[in-house]
């Protein structure tokens, strides 16, 4: 039977389930604060986690993301005396397997919770472990592994797939993982570049054409659709397709059937989907930019690939992995790196996600071709600035300070100040992502670690940060 946890400050209504789970044979638990239920369900082996909203300490939603990143990973059950259809959605798009209302009767409340542990046997019964090709996706993240899990889940179907996410993310690096864990692998993996097609010839890229179909077709030519057969088709920018052509595509989804331009029959593609884009096509369909049939075909399964920036844990490991292909594509012995020089790379913000950072590395090469170790300076001007002014900024015993004797460059900080400041974000940002991914657990936290207890309570005190769940 089930493990349960239920999260709620309502201790009756704790006490009532707590009972009623017992008699159906489940074992559970409960916790009357979001600290001591998240510290439960990062430390336990929970199946189903009924998580209330409104609690003394925050909003259960805010934590469902943590609870799902748990090492059982528990499907998550909403319930709050607070209907709200904007929580519910948020609940849904954090990963929640249900969302209900209080006061709700025990069949309501049973049902989800039959429906989720049905869900984690069949799955369980059927997951074998499976060895990703992840040639050039890097990351070892929760916000990655749960990307990895998706690719995964698409790679062993021909469903659609829609990828979203921010310029530079790797999203066409993406699409390439799935086509190659799947069964289509030793087949085409055609890259359709929407936004540089124009609109004049699309039809004539997509579907082919035949020879004197228009003006300069001296000869027929096969289209990309068609280039796809028996392999997939990488839509990238897909919201800068032409409503002129959205569909005739909608077809050739529907019917994997399509006529070259100027062509008397039809033929055929069996082609696997891959989309991707960095708009919100919702709001593109309410501006009459997207077609609504189209968008609900492209994304029978969608992932979003977090920017750079939420998963500045990943940044060493893009950093030893891309320093070697770099060095290997230009020829060079592998280069080190100063801890300075990852310590800069973690407080820039990379608006520019992984191609910037890539781009970076790049320059970083290029500016010391005989030195075998990369420094901050040889980072893009650009960086080493941004990440100077947040040292200063967060880090308030690093600003230099009027003295008596009068400073001969004032507002230039002392380079061992900017050192230090840089040291104190890398440990702060450190900590948060140890206790982020421990839930909190000080025992495991220094296991993890290498810390002492003594040494862990330490840096909290000083950098004031509160004793985590």
């Amino acid at each position: 039977m089930g493990k349960i946890l239920i999260i709620d400050d309502d201790e009756s209504l704790c006490d009532m389930l707590f009972r009623n789970l017992r008699y159906m044979g489940h074992s559970a638990a409960y916790a009357f604060t979001l600290e001591d239920g998240l510290r439960k369900a990062s430390t336990g082996t929970f199946h189903v986690v009924f998580l209330d909203v409104r609690m003394p300490d925050g909003n259960g939603l805010d934590i469902l993301p943590k609870i799902k990143e748990a090492p059982s990973s528990p499907e998550v059950i909403i319930m709050t005396g607070f209907g709200d259809p904007d929580g519910a959605e948020l609940a849904i798009k954090s990963g929640a397997w249900d969302y209900i209302q209080k006061p709700f009767s025990m069949e309501k409340f049973k049902l989800p919770l039959l429906r989720a542990l049905q869900y984690r046997e069949a799955r369980k019964a059927e997951m074998v472990p499976v060895a990703l090709n992840l040639d050039g996706v890097v990351g070892s993240s929760p916000q990655m592994r749960t990307c990895f899990d998706l690719l995964a889940q698409a790679a062993h179907s021909d469903v659609s797939v829609l990828i979203i996410g921010e310029t530079g993310v790797g999203k066409e690096v993406f699409a390439s993982a799935i086509h190659n864990n799947s069964r289509r692998a030793g087949k085409n993996f055609v890259v359709v570049d929407c936004a540089a097609l124009p609109e004049t010839i699309v039809e004539s890229v997509l579907f082919g054409h035949e020879k004197g179909a228009f003006t300069g077709a001296d000869k027929a030519r096969e289209g990309l659709i068609k280039q796809a057969d028996g392999g997939t088709l990488f839509l990238d920018e897909v919201g800068e397709l032409p409503m002129s052509v959205q569909r005739a595509f909608l077809r050739v989804l529907q019917e994997r059937r399509f006529r070259p331009v100027g062509g008397k029959r039809e033929i055929e593609s069996d082609f696997r989907l891959v989309g991707a884009t960095n708009k919100n096509l919702d709001k593109m369909v309410q501006s009459g930019r997207f077609r609504q049939d189209l968008l609900f075909r492209l994304r029978a399964f969608t992932i979003r690939l977090p920017p750079l920036r939420e998963r500045p844990q990943d940044i060493g490991q893009l950093l030893m992995y891309h320093t070697t292909k770099l060095c290997k594509s230009y020829g060079i012995e592998t280069k080190g790196f100063s801890p300075e020089f990852l310590a800069t790379l973690t407080m820039y913000d990379w608006p520019g996600n992984v191609r910037e950072f890539i781009n970076a590395l790049e320059t970083a090469l290029a500016k010391a071709p005989n030195d075998p170790t990369l420094f901050p300076k040889h980072l893009p001007s650009r960086i080493r600035i941004k990440a100077a002014r947040t040292s200063v900024s967060k880090e308030p015993s690093a600003n230099v300070r009027l003295t008596t004797n009068p400073d001969p460059y004032p507002g230039l900080p002392k380079m061992r100040d900017v050192r230090d400041a840089a040291l104190s974000e890398v440990e702060q940002r450190y900590l948060q992502d140890l206790f982020s991914f421990t839930g909190g657990d000080i025992k495991q936290a220094c296991e993890i670690s290498g810390l002492s207890r003594a040494r862990l309570y330490q840096l909290l005190k000083k950098y004031n940060m509160s004793k985590p769940g």
